[in-house]
């Protein structure tokens, strides 16, 4: 039973989410604990009845993954050789419902909130100390925000956006080391535990989220 109610709401009701109502891309530029792109479709008018948007969107940061060093002896060995090298990046998916409001004297402005998922990867690299390993998680998480829309034309608006992200990572796994957030540890080193390593690295936490872009009218 519950297959075929799946197969109704598939084959009825995404097409009319298509094609009932207005379609806008755009995206953004922004800060969200490092230098972020944007991409996005947002899915507005779809009745009388429902007042908001709905926006679907992938972001890709770059960030500081956290304190080479910690990290090697926390993931790795006890060893300080080598000059460290570093690169962090951020992959989310984000879902959004954006119901305008009239907040601050602000015209044309959204309230927007809803659901992510994160992807961390975090690399580090000592060089001529023979280690370059990486430390990923992935995260469920919310966000909320506002956000306001000034038109350029008739089809384009400049976005402005601020609003934080709240990530919760269960597990941190970097070589064949892994700590969990409940205490359990697969091939740890020596004590450290998973409070160690989520201070030694800068997975997603809390994610401010400022950016600027363009949304654009497609029908």
């Amino acid at each position: 039973m519950k297959m075929v109610l799946k197969f109704v709401f598939l084959l009825f009701f995404v097409p009319v989410i298509i094609y009932a109502g207005q379609w806008h891309a755009g995206g953004d530029v922004g800060y969200r604990n490092g230098l972020s792109f944007k991409g996005q479709a947002i899915i507005s008018n779809l009745s009388k009845e429902i007042p908001f948007k709905i926006r679907l969107a992938a972001v890709h940061s770059s960030v500081d993954p956290g304190n080479a060093l910690d990290a090697r002896h926390i993931f790795i060995n006890n060893n300080s050789n080598g000059t460290p090298e570093k690169e962090g990046v951020v992959w989310d998916i984000r879902f959004d419902f954006l119901y305008p409001v009239s907040w601050f004297s602000l015209k044309n402005a959204y309230f927007f909130a809803g659901p992510r998922y994160s992807w961390f990867t975090g690399r580090f690299d000592f060089v001529g100390g023979n280690e370059d390993f990486e430390i990923y998680s992935d995260a469920w998480g919310l966000g909320a925000g506002l956000e306001t829309h000034y038109a350029i034309s008739n089809k384009m608006d400049l976005v402005l956006t601020a609003g934080l992200d709240f990530y919760h990572t269960d597990h941190m796994h970097g070589h064949d080391t892994t700590y969990y957030s409940d205490g359990e540890t697969i091939n740890g080193r020596e004590d450290y535990s998973y409070e160690d390593a989520d201070d030694a690295v800068n997975q997603p936490k809390f994610v401010p989220n400022i950016s600027i872009g363009i949304n654009y009218l497609i029908n």
